[in-house]
């Protein structure tokens, strides 16, 4: 289980303008065996806590937030990203490039934040609960960026292994895509959950 971020956990502003660079290039590559591609125009970041670690640490960065305050309240924000034991915490990323295709697509698409689900082994299909802090859908369009938890249960979460098959799938009529798990993303996914 990965324990919540506190403010000393953070780098200073000035400490992390010296480290910024090398800070980032490591998350990048750590990013990269957690992305997922379900079909060409949705990618899933799997959130742990060294992703959301370099999230808070660059909006303290922009906002030039340095007061315990400010810096308390991105953690409150942030934190829920960060995987319980029991479940994946993942980005979810609609990506259309030009404006009108995403426009036109994103109405095509409402409701596809509930419908995207994950497969272990022979088990169940697993639906995401979406959007836990605030509702990012209309009845005319969804939003480009969705918040998901996948919630396994504690047997599953303790004996998954990088044998098992995992798949991830969704079932939306304008939008029905599944892929496999690959072995680098899973055994990165795999240390989210209590195994112990």
């Amino acid at each position: 289980m990965q324990e919540k971020l506190a403010i000393e956990d953070l780098y200073s502003l000035e400490q992390y303008s010296k480290i910024r660079e090398s800070f980032r290039h490591e998350i990048l590559a750590h990013k990269l065996k957690r992305n997922l591609a379900v079909g060409n125009h949705v990618r899933l970041l799997f959130e742990d806590r060294k992703t959301i670690q370099y999230q808070i640490q660059e909006m303290l960065r922009v906002e030039n937030i340095f007061e315990q305050q400010g810096i308390q309240d991105e953690l409150d924000t942030y934190n829920p990203l960060i995987p319980d034991g029991n479940n994946w915490k993942v980005t979810m990323l609609i990506e259309y490039p030009e404006p009108e295709q995403r426009q036109k697509a994103l109405s095509l698409l409402v409701g596809i934040e509930n419908l995207v689900w994950v497969k272990i082994g022979d088990a169940d299909k697993v639906f995401a609960t979406a959007d836990e802090d605030l509702e990012r859908s209309t009845s005319d369009k969804t939003s480009s960026v969705h918040f998901l938890r996948f919630e396994l249960t504690s047997a599953q979460a303790k004996n998954l292994d990088k044998s098992v098959p995992i798949t991830i799938g969704i079932d939306h009529n304008n939008y029905h895509h599944q892929t496999d798990i690959c072995k680098t993303t899973k055994e990165s996914i795999i240390k989210d959950l209590d195994q112990t």
